[in-house]
């Protein structure tokens, strides 16, 4: 297959077949290239990192549990340097091309998984997502995309950043392949729909409000499956709050991931991985202390405004995926409004689902549902849904 958005990892292309029968047979898959498939170097996106560590001698949960379900693996995808970025561009391996907008960036880290699915080079693919990975280039793209429940999915043989963060997600166009995927990765079929549903008004306000109002008809639609809706804040002490918590531990986290690596071998990086590595590296315990306090905090909030029953809606990102090649200047301001709306996960531990089905000049902006820790199956539900009552 012709690798027509440079999703795929240069070289030789990894591949197994998946077992005969199972629940995914005819389906094919990518895998971002921070999961480990036996005899393939995982290379995280540097080409340094690779170096580092030995090749993996079996393959990662998740892989095995695709290919035991019946899907194929074609292939390893493009991932931002060891996961640390949010808009898909990678100095080493280039930046995959997102269809859906082509002039604009895919989203970052797991960029390949996505450009991949979105190019219909491969039904699914598997993501990481630990401060959005998952759900930017879902919007992005113009995808399903799950973060489950942190913990829910086993991360073995998966690269990690920052481990309290970290979760294993996945891709698709399509709603049905979205939950044949889910019912196997989670374990569990989809459930009952939820009967209650909280409105973010603060995160709908801080999107651009070209983006609110493009949402708005999935918003009334998600309103007719629910059934009764209200709106509410999802973060009373502020968005920026929430991402100034996450912004805190991540990259606290990712040092120490990543700290022997770098004394060890001084590798080569681009300018933004070294500045958050530095900043985890810097970061005061007072500071370290006041955001697990924060996390504590916006625990607390998700458990009291989605008891049983109840999702919620927000943006997925607060805007369309950006142009391509922005200057340095230009992109943290981006990076640091996208995180706004991306905090909750790596906060809370909550599942994420961004689903498809709304533009911005042309080019997708996601709309998200949020659940309870543990209702990963009623999102789907929800989104199989919404796609048969589009």
């Amino acid at each position: 297959m012709e690798d027509r958005v440079n999703a795929f990892v240069p070289g030789p292309r990894a591949h197994a077949s998946g077992k005969p029968g199972g629940p995914l047979a005819g389906l094919n898959f990518a895998v971002k290239d921070l999961f480990d498939v036996a005899g393939v170097p995982t290379g995280g996106g540097n080409h340094d990192w690779a170096k580092y560590n030995a090749v993996p001698e079996r393959h990662s949960w998740a892989v095995q549990t695709l290919l035991d379900a019946g899907a194929d693996l074609i292939g390893k995808t493009i991932t931002d340097e060891v996961s640390l970025g949010i808009l898909g561009e990678n100095p080493f391996d280039g930046t995959p091309i997102n269809t859906a907008a082509p002039e604009r960036v895919p989203g970052g880290s797991s960029s390949g998984s996505a450009a991949a699915v979105a190019a219909g080079l491969c039904d699914t693919a598997l993501g990481t997502d630990t401060g959005g990975s998952v759900r930017v280039p879902s919007s992005f793209c113009g995808l399903y995309g799950i973060r489950p429940t942190h913990g829910r999915v086993d991360t073995a043989g998966m690269m990690p950043q920052a481990p309290s963060s970290d979760t294993t997600g996945w891709f698709a166009r399509e709603a049905k392949t979205f939950a044949r995927v889910s019912t196997v990765m989670l374990g569990e079929a989809p459930a009952a729909l939820p009967t209650k549903l909280v409105i973010a008004t603060d995160a709908f306000g801080f999107a651009d409000p070209e983006v609110a109002e493009a949402l708005q008809p999935m918003v009334a639609r998600l309103k007719r499956i629910v059934g009764e809706a209200r709106e509410d804040l999802m973060a009373p002490q502020g968005l920026s709050v929430w991402s100034r918590a996450q912004r805190t531990l991540q990259p606290v986290e990712a040092w120490q991931t990543f700290q022997p690596w770098v004394e060890a071998t001084n590798p080569r990086m681009a300018f933004s991985v070294a500045a958050g590595l530095l900043n985890g590296a810097q970061m005061p315990a007072s500071e370290r202390s006041w955001a697990a306090l924060m996390r504590q905090e916006a625990r607390a909030r998700l458990r009291h405004l989605l008891p049983p029953g109840t999702i919620l809606c927000l943006p997925t990102t607060p805007f369309p995926g950006p142009l391509r090649g922005l200057p340095t200047p230009q992109l943290q301001p981006l990076r640091d409004r996208i995180n706004c709306l991306c905090a909750q996960g790596g906060l809370t531990g909550s599942p994420q689902v961004s689903l498809p089905g709304a533009t911005v000049d042309g080019a997708p902006v996601g709309l998200s549902i949020i659940g309870g820790r543990g209702t990963d199956a009623a999102l789907i539900a929800v989104a199989l849904a919404m796609e048969e009552a589009a």
